[in-house]
């Protein structure tokens, strides 16, 4: 009996779904806007890591089937995969597309590049992208990341350029608790999560660049700018609002702010894969300190943490793993404006929360967590699946403390691997919490 190969499976069940999803036909999203789904370390599309070791038995990339090996297969019918460590172009051109009630339809374009620097096998990939994108409700956003590792991984430079004309959902300060304070009391707390929009205009310069001091531990400084400007609610009738009560509160003007300050960073990494880890550790904690004389509206001492943990369950099928993320951003003094401050999907991904809109949850003390178990559908490990449950918590001005009050989030999804050589997936997730929030969210590879 004829036996049709593993890849014919695939192509059967999703050449229709990918074709839809990449000729640029939106789909709606709640995603955690207005900032990119996708982190620079998620801008790895398409590029193609040369391997310098051999394939291990529990790692067999020519028994993979990606997105390449899929085009290949519908455009050029019976011409052979190319190794799996062979060298491929650097740059990779794409249609930004996205649609939700938050921002509308978007369309634009999105590069992304990416290269391994000298000849040491341990070098990291380094990765760029930029991105230029409009929607219908008049949104415009355009970036340029980076985050470049010298050979050997002795410097690393990670660094962004933001201009933005936006829309930023406001749910009000706190973890939904009500409050039985004053009447402005009561619309900061905002228990019932009404949605507001504050439309702005954004810019964000910021360089950190990172020493190795020894292997896997990094010592990091740079500056960072945020400024906002014409910061207006269009919809609101009244000037009690979430973003007004706060603002008047602790001195910043309703109009514009600037969050301008230093950073000092400790890393520490043991992950086999940046993308999409099997195994590993990494961790981050620093400091970030706004400064006055660097144009800030206010100082402020925050303390943040990052850390994550990766098990794979099986020696054979190292996919099959079990991941645990937690990130924290702590206020030490001094104030922090209203769109600044730590909650939400506003960890450096941007991509915590998943249930939730970005800063649908936020405060001055913030923690996340965050459990996902990784198994893969597919023989070919073309599609995979994940099931993940989130928790957070965060303080408000009402009285309710940090780590008092969680609210917790759910969901699954599916994985497609674009790129078998570096792990690179793209990732479609359906995701639950309270309050009604529900809804679908788009990004490339693992939210952490």
């Amino acid at each position: 009996m004829h036996h049709k190969p593993p890849h014919k499976i695939s192509d059967l069940l999703l050449k229709t779904v990918l074709f839809i999803l990449f000729t640029g036909i939106s789909v709606h999203a709640f995603g955690q806007v207005p900032v990119p789904a996708d982190s620079v370390k998620a801008d790895s599309l398409r590029i193609k890591e040369k391997v310098v070791q051999a394939a291990k038995p529990t790692d067999t990339l020519y028994k993979q089937y990606d997105f390449g090996d899929l085009v290949r297969n519908i455009l050029h019918p019976g011409r052979p995969a190319a190794a799996a460590n062979k060298k491929s172009s650097g740059i990779t051109i794409i249609p930004n597309v996205a649609s939700n009630p938050t921002i509308g339809s978007q369309i634009g374009i999105k590069a992304v590049a990416g290269k391994k620097l000298g000849n040491d096998p341990n070098t990291l990939l380094s990765v760029a992208a930029t991105s230029a994108s409009i929607t219908t409700k008049g949104i415009i956003y355009f970036y340029i990341n980076h985050n470049i590792y010298t050979p050997g991984n002795k410097w690393n430079f990670q660094g962004s350029l933001v201009a933005a004309k936006t829309v930023s959902p406001d749910y009000g300060l706190g973890i939904g608790q009500a409050s039985s304070g004053s009447e402005a009391d009561q619309v900061l707390a905002n228990p019932g999560r009404k949605g507001r929009a504050l439309h702005s205009q954004f810019y964000n310069i910021r360089e950190k660049v990172y020493k190795e001091i020894d292997k896997g531990l990094f010592l990091g400084a740079g500056a960072s700018f945020d400024i906002r400007r014409k910061i207006e609610d269009t919809k609101s009738t009244t000037n009690l609002t979430p973003y007004n009560i706060y603002s008047d509160r602790h001195g910043f003007a309703r109009d514009h702010y600037a969050a301008n300050g230093l950073l000092f960073n400790l890393q520490y990494t043991t992950r086999d894969n940046q993308n999409r880890a099997y195994r590993g550790i990494y961790v981050d904690a620093g400091f970030r300190i706004n400064q006055s004389w660097m144009g800030s509206s206010k100082n402020a001492v925050q303390f943040t943490t990052d850390f994550r943990k990766y098990f794979s369950l099986s020696e054979t099928n190292p996919e099959h793993v079990v991941a645990f993320w937690n990130w924290g951003s702590y206020l030490i003094s001094g104030n922090i404006p209203y769109l600044e401050l730590p909650g939400t999907g506003k960890d450096p991904g941007f991509r915590s929360g998943r249930g939730y809109v970005v800063q649908y949850f936020k405060g001055t003390q913030y923690n996340y967590s965050e459990v996902e178990y990784r198994f893969p559908i597919l023989r070919n490990k073309f599609v995979s699946g994940v099931a993940f449950a989130n928790l957070q918590t965060t303080n408000d001005e009402s009285g309710t403390k940090i780590f008092q009050v969680w609210q917790p989030g759910y969901g699954g999804g599916l994985r497609v691997l674009f790129n078998k050589a570096t792990r690179t997936n793209l990732c479609l997730d359906y995701a639950f919490g309270r309050y009604g929030s529900k809804g679908f969210f788009l990004g490339l590879n693992e939210a952490f």
